[in-house]
């Protein structure tokens, strides 16, 4: 029947909506009756695992047989990609694996228990018609084999844990972050199992995670990643099996050869000074000498310093953070008992799920030293402990400067911006950072260059780096985490320089790609690499599924500055927005937003501009130089061939949004962008405001963007002493800059208001009996900003912003410019003392006593 006929008009469906009678069976009875069509399914394809299976099937068990036998010797993991269009074939070949695994597996060591994941997308009847037959099957035949079902999107709830099984559908939908985070949790001898829709039709299949990808003006995303994907797969045939059931036949795959793991003896150390209970619950030596390199915190900083910072660092699947864990119980029960008092903890992480490994090793540490602690708890995260002597406590990352702590961990630093490490460092005395060097967590070595760097060269803080090589979960040289390195780029590296790269950099000598990615994938792959290296070596959160995106975004694009070599020194990634149509530009105006469209969304629904929806303009998603060749110029070289290029093609914008910081603040007003847009809060990670830049083509972008220039400026302005007052002085200043002036006035001020203003600043009135005068010169002053640059120095900026703009506390204004109370107090008075003098002529022997007839007369 056509689905015409059984549709019921859109009239009485609103009609009969609005009367509170749906159409058709209720919603529970629509779901139970699913339930019971996926169980009956289900029961009956059961059958068909004690009838024969397919060739290809039966092929891949001889084969596993031998692999199985291997990954346990070895401590390595095999992979089996099971690919299909018909769920019950997949489900029953998932079935038949596991079953067969568990069978091996108690011919050779007679294991009591297999624990297997089993990850499937709920919102899909088909991905729940394969699990209800592998649940049914693995519990009608197995013996030892446990499954644990869970929905894919909730991956990042089983960081930390490990399991002997896996199993991922990716039938429906194919996200990399999964892959990535998934994968990690198989031990050495364990399977994994990707479910695969028909191998040869998987390439353009339309998943949920590219149906996301596409926007207004965007209709059909790209087709690149998966065929990437599954380009990896057949090259890294070790230990990777690949069964296409559609045409029975098996595709890839080679068991590996039997070898002993090497590893070294545990050896604790007969000196250390935390107990001997606590360095019994590693695993490898490396994370003893990670706990013995921790305990340097108990000691005073050396001679000079006044901070200590301890960085571990590893690939993942190493125990950096169960490391952690363990010191931190230890080191805060020892600080404890040499200070008679509690001592605090915070923890911090991106993600409070990525501290679980952390927290459940903490608990083993109290228990080691037979100290009760209580564990608290939230929707089953472990956020804490109460214990007699020491309290550990998670805190949101942008929170953590504002709060009192004996001792900070920093879990998996490298998911956080370098600004907030840096504001972290500055508050804090005692340090532990656990970060991850390559994983899933992107996040790359912006935290070794740019942080690390910067600490390692301040006189005032003593560190102390220990990096981990040794695996916990599975052998080194495991070929799964070799084949997820290489297909998520988790390795990927700027280009190694030569003198040659030198020398163009330094002539100019460099030329602008324009590069599709079909061609970057399949056959640049090493120019990918490099400028994938790039974008996480500077950003401090990049993810697999960011690969995904510059692969099969219909509207990013790649661009990059090149060597006459080849190697790339700069890069960026773009994405074409706008291009609205004007009824969709309206809606946006009081509607969610539209995907894809970050730039015009923010300008529509904050500075009320519908008209900047059909407006078409490139959003520069990441700019990022290499960073042996940082502050050369390139980042602004590479910014001009991308406006050049908008100008070409009849754009009528370039534009950006960051987190917002003095020095990026700095680079892109340099090159001509002017700010448009601040976010009223901070973004709960990176603990900055959010700000939008423009750089217009058209005529009609010009005045768009002066008038939001402008309305920034006066917003700011307006919004320091409530909104914003917690805005770091410096940003401030930076921003009111950049913004430029409002006009060139000055605010008049009444003689008698003059004659307040100068007792303030030459007689015995105080700053408190004066403020309303005092604020409108500070005003005059950022109005006109930075016209009158050089009037008052940069600390004297920050001084007025902080005290007269946000109206802070006189010790919190000494504390955020590191200097006394007095001083505090001096240097405001000094800056409107001279600002008085350039506005109103007003000096010690300047102004003379009012007469009646002055009152209420404006001044000059």
């Amino acid at each position: 029947m056509d689905s015409q006929d059984t549709a019921p008009p859109r009239a009485v469906v609103t009609v009969a909506a609005r009367k509170g009678r749906p159409e058709g069976p209720p919603e529970k009875q629509v779901e139970e009756e699913r339930r019971e069509r996926i169980r009956r399914q289900a029961e009956e394809a059961s059958y068909q695992l004690g009838k024969e299976l397919p060739e290809s099937v039966l092929r891949l068990r001889r084969l596993l047989r031998k692999a199985i036998r291997a990954s346990i010797a070895s401590r390595k993991r095999f992979m089996v990609v099971v690919s299909g269009s018909d769920p019950v074939k997949v489900g029953v070949a998932t079935a038949s694996i596991i079953i067969f695994y568990e069978s091996v597996v108690r011919g050779i060591r007679g294991r009591s228990h297999i624990s297997v994941l089993y990850a499937f997308n709920e919102q899909h009847e088909d991905s729940q018609l394969r699990k209800e037959l592998v649940k049914r099957s693995v519990k009608e035949r197995c013996n030892i084999t446990r499954l644990t079902i869970t929905k894919a999107e909730d991956a990042r709830r089983y960081l930390g844990t490990t399991y002997q099984g896996l199993v991922l559908d990716l039938v429906n939908d194919l996200k990399p972050n999964r892959i990535g985070i998934l994968t990690g949790i198989v031990e050495g001898g364990g399977f994994i199992i990707l479910q695969a829709p028909a191998w040869d039709d998987w390439d353009t299949q339309v998943t949920e995670f590219k149906s996301n990808l596409v926007v207004p003006g965007h209709e059909q995303p790209r087709h690149v990643f998966i065929t990437w994907f599954k380009k990896k797969l057949l090259e890294h045939n070790r230990n990777i099996f690949i069964v296409d059931l559609d045409n029975d036949r098996l595709i890839s795959g080679e068991p590996i050869e039997p070898t002993l793991p090497k590893s070294r003896p545990i050896m604790v150390p007969s000196d250390s000074r935390l107990p001997e209970g606590l360095y019994k619950l590693a695993l490898t030596q490396d994370q003893v000498e990670a706990i013995r390199v921790a305990e340097q915190l108990l000691e005073e900083p050396k001679e000079g310093a006044r901070k200590k910072l301890v960085v571990i660092t590893a690939d993942r699947g190493r125990g950096k953070s169960c490391a952690a864990g363990i010191a931190m119980v230890g080191i805060g029960k020892l600080m404890a008992d040499g200070r008679g008092r509690k001592v605090r903890i915070v923890v911090t992480s991106p993600d409070l799920e990525n501290t679980q490994s952390l927290m459940e090793l903490a608990a083993r540490a109290f228990e080691a030293l037979d100290v009760k602690a209580e564990a608290i708890k939230d929707r089953g995260l472990i956020v804490g402990f109460r214990s007699p002597k020491v309290t550990i406590k998670y805190v949101m990352p942008d929170e953590v400067p504002d709060v009192s702590a004996d001792l900070v961990v920093i879990d998996e630093a490298s998911g956080l911006p370098v600004p907030l490490l840096h504001r972290i460092w500055r508050s804090k005395s005692r340090i532990l950072v656990a970060s991850t060097i390559h994983g899933y967590e992107g996040a790359g070595r912006g935290f070794s260059v740019r942080f690390l760097g910067e600490v390692k060269s301040d006189p005032l803080t003593e560190v102390r780096t220990y990096e981990m090589e040794e695996p916990i979960r599975y052998a080194a040289n495991d070929p799964i985490e070799e084949w997820l390195f290489d297909v998520l780029l988790l390795d990927a590296e700027p280009a190694e320089l030569d003198e040659k790269d030198y020398e163009d950099i330094k002539s100019g000598n460099l030329s602008y790609l324009v590069i599709e990615p079909e061609e970057l994938f399949f056959r640049k792959e090493n120019l990918l690499r490099q400028i994938f290296g790039i974008y996480v070596q500077a950003h401090y959160r990049n993810e697999p599924d960011d690969l995904a995106l510059i692969a099969d975004a219909p509207h990013y694009s790649v661009r990059a500055l090149l060597t006459s070599s080849g190697k790339a020194v700069s890069a960026a990634l773009l994405a074409e927005e706008g291009g609205l149509d004007p009824e969709t530009s309206r809606l946006l105006m009081n509607q969610d937003k539209t995907k894809g469209n970050i730039i015009p969304d923010r300008v529509i629904k904050h500075l009320r501009f519908p008209e900047f929806g059909p407006m078409r303009g490139w959003r520069i998603v990441r700019i990022a130089t290499h960073p042996k060749v940082q502050d050369r110029g390139l980042g602004s070289r590479l910014l001009a061939d991308i406006y050049e290029e908008s100008v070409k093609r009849g754009y009528d914008w370039v534009g950006s949004g960051f987190g917002v910081n003095e020095r990026l603040t700095r680079f892109w007003t340099r090159n001509g962008f002017q700010l448009i847009h601040i976010s009223p809060d901070r973004n709960p990670v990176s603990g900055e405001y959010t700000v939008l830049v423009l750089k217009p083509i058209s005529q009609a972008a010009k005045a768009l963007t002066e008038a939001a220039r402008r309305e920034l400026k006066e917003k700011l302005l307006g919004s320091l002493h409530d909104t914003y007052r917690t805005m770091e002085p410096g940003v401030a200043v930076a921003l009111l800059k950049a913004a430029g002036p409002l006009d060139s006035a000055i605010m008049p001020l009444s003689k008698l208001k003059l004659q307040r203003l100068w007792a303030y600043l030459y007689g015995t009135m105080t700053y408190e009996t004066t403020n309303d005068v005092i604020r409108e010169v500070v005003m005059s002053y950022w109005r006109r900003a930075p016209m009158d640059k050089g009037a008052i120095d940069e600390v004297e900026e920050l001084a007025i912003v902080a005290k007269v703009l946000q109206g802070r506390f006189w010790k919190n204004v000494a504390a955020e410019l590191n200097i006394g109370f007095e001083d505090a107090l001096r240097t405001v008075k000094e800056a409107v003392r001279k600002l008085a003098k350039l506005y109103y002529g007003i000096d010690e022997a300047s102004l003379e006593p009012l007469t009646s007839s002055d009152l209420g007369a404006p001044g000059p």
